[in-house]
């Protein structure tokens, strides 16, 4: 991560300041800027794969509506003529549209697709259980190089504070009917009936709610999809849980596990590692839920304590 956005960093303090400076020192102390958004370089997990498209050098400039009516339009013929001017810049098409001038209001409500009161900090309930778990993280990721205006930050932060609690809860609860729902129960299902694609559409979905349930037991927000094991394992300090998560997508399908099996939905079937393996991150979560205080009893069908994680009510 420093790499790159150092980089951006040295673009920004050796050319973009000398420019707002020289040209815009009226609103100096107004421009935020840094570098967020999409693309994998905010996320500092770009490398030589990721570098084939909208990668390269260059710099995120937040401004108040007020100010964007202003100075929004020379502000970006400028700043791009300066980018066009540097070596090797690999400033595409679309890296022009994730970077440069932009307001603050467009920036955070194009990422959250939702209209963003960026003004007085806020979002809807409604908002909020509408929002994407990793578009959020993508409004928050990279860095902010200058804010003295604060109104960038002020948002980030906001969002930065987490979900209200009652959204939090509601986030936990479906995740958790989720994987019980995917792992629990139509798993089996579907290899009693030898019906294989959809058990792994199963095993799939178990993995997203898995690891969905230990951002959101950790108050953190996972970035987009392909990203998210990465992230998992960087949280997971003890690295149990993400080695149990690996385990559970390397694990073969056994269709001979269950030929003599017959289909019991009171009764797991130990002898397909997906199911023994699916009932180790449950027992991990159920652990985690308690820790938080999220639930009163102990019991490791994820489905049971849906409704006291909902109602947020521990007896």
């Amino acid at each position: 991560m420093a790499g790159v956005i150092e980089k951006n960093r040295r673009f920004y303090s050796e050319q973009v300041s000398v420019l707002i400076h020289e040209k815009y020192q009226e609103y100096e102390g107004r421009i935020a800027v840094g570098i967020a958004g999409e693309g994998s370089d905010c996320f500092g997990y770009d490398d030589e794969i990721s570098r084939d498209h909208d990668f390269g050098t260059g710099v995120c400039l937040w401004l108040t509506d007020e100010d964007m009516k202003a100075i929004g339009y020379q502000l970006s013929l400028d700043y791009n003529g300066l980018v066009d001017a540097v070596q090797r810049s690999y400033y595409t098409e679309r890296l022009r549209e994730r970077r440069g001038v932009m307001s603050i209001h467009d920036f955070y409500s194009n990422i959250l697709q939702t209209d963003c009161d960026v003004s007085s900090c806020s979002l809807t309930e409604k908002q909020w259980l509408e929002l994407d778990h990793s578009c959020l993280k993508t409004a928050v990721n990279g860095e902010v190089f200058r804010d003295d205006l604060g109104a960038f930050t002020s948002f980030r932060n906001y969002l930065l504070s987490y979900y209200p609690d009652r959204v939090w809860h509601s986030r936990i609860a479906t995740a958790l009917h989720e994987y019980a729902a995917s792992l629990q129960v139509n798993y089996a299902r579907c290899m009693s009936r030898s019906d294989v694609v959809a058990a792994q559409l199963c095993r799939a979905k178990g993995l997203e709610a898995a690891m969905n349930l230990f951002f959101l037991l950790k108050r953190e927000y996972p970035p987009y999809y392909k990203w998210t094991y990465r992230a998992l394992s960087e949280l997971d300090e003890g690295g149990e849980f993400s080695e149990k998560v690996q385990r559970l997508a390397n694990e073969n399908l056994r269709l001979e596990a269950w030929e003599s099996m017959k289909y019991n939905p009171k009764r797991q079937n130990f002898l397909d590692g997906i199911v023994s393996v699916s009932e180790e991150i449950a027992s991990e979560i159920e652990i985690m839920l308690l820790e938080k205080g999220l639930i009163s009893k102990r019991g490791r069908y994820l489905e049971m304590h849906v409704n006291e994680v909902l109602n947020g009510q521990v007896t």
